[in-house]
């Protein structure tokens, strides 16, 4: 076993590109990623998605920070039994519909069109498929943010950095920085979860944009590849075996 590290938080993404929603505790499935994570993007312009046979794009084909910085404004909550995605901006609420219909999918859809003009390349839509994840990947996985890199990238930069910039689904802290590419091809233990260590992740423009502020204010990959010559922040791992995990629940790395 590896150095004892603990769950500091844990967070998922309803909807590709907005806001993201912290959770207490999460049940993990084989080869699937969290509940409900990336489950919906925002069509930006026809990309050719087909529900009944949904396949990985490309995040440009969708409203997404690298590009729609204006996204990190918004504060949405995705209500798991009704379906229902509420949009709050400027703290007021603005736009709310069940994700599941086409009135309530209608809703959304009107609220990006009025609202995100100078965004949009074509019609705004909703997509979703039974079981299809949005990810930035096409496999469906985790992605983990060693606390203590960031922590490195701030020393790097001089400057504060929130952690959600990442976008992470696990951020784990006790580990030292880069710890976690040392991990590649490993598993790690989360109570009765294991996870499989199988990617770094290459950090793009959108992690130079303040989750509370929308202001494009850094420029991190710039950072990286000068102070520690790559791009990369965080790993994505594979669920290999069901579990609950919860914050401040232990991360053992098994040999």
């Amino acid at each position: 076993m590896s150095e004892a590290a603990k769950i500091n938080g844990i967070y998922r993404y309803p909807v590709k590109g907005l806001s993201a929603e912290a959770l207490k505790r999460v049940g993990l499935r084989a080869d699937q990623t969290l509940p409900a994570d990336r489950r919906y993007a925002i069509e930006n312009g026809p990309c050719g998605f087909d529900p009944a046979h949904p396949k990985y794009f490309p995040k440009i084909r969708f409203l997404m920070l690298m590009r729609n910085e204006r996204l990190a404004g918004l504060q949405t909550c995705f209500d798991d039994r009704s379906n229902v995605l509420t949009i709050r901006q400027n703290n007021t609420d603005a736009a709310c519909g069940n994700l599941e219909t086409a009135d309530g999918r209608a809703e959304i859809e009107k609220f990006f069109t009025e609202n995100f003009v100078r965004e949009l390349r074509g019609p705004p839509k909703v997509l979703s498929a039974p079981g299809h994840s949005f990810s930035d990947v096409a496999a469906k996985v985790v992605s983990i943010i060693n606390l203590a890199s960031v922590t490195a990238i701030e020393d790097f930069s001089g400057l504060a950095i929130d952690p959600l910039r990442f976008r992470g689904n696990l951020y784990v802290r006790g580990w030292p920085a880069w710890h976690e590419f040392d991990l590649m091809n490993q598993t790690i233990a989360i109570g009765k979860t294991r996870l499989k260590i199988v990617k770094r992740i290459v950090r793009c423009a959108a992690v130079n944009v303040d989750p509370v502020t929308a202001e494009r204010d850094m420029n991190i990959p710039h950072v990286l590849a000068r102070w520690a010559g790559h791009e990369d922040c965080g790993v994505y791992a594979k669920v290999i075996a069901d579990g609950e995990i919860a914050t401040g629940d232990q991360v053992s790395v098994l040999s």
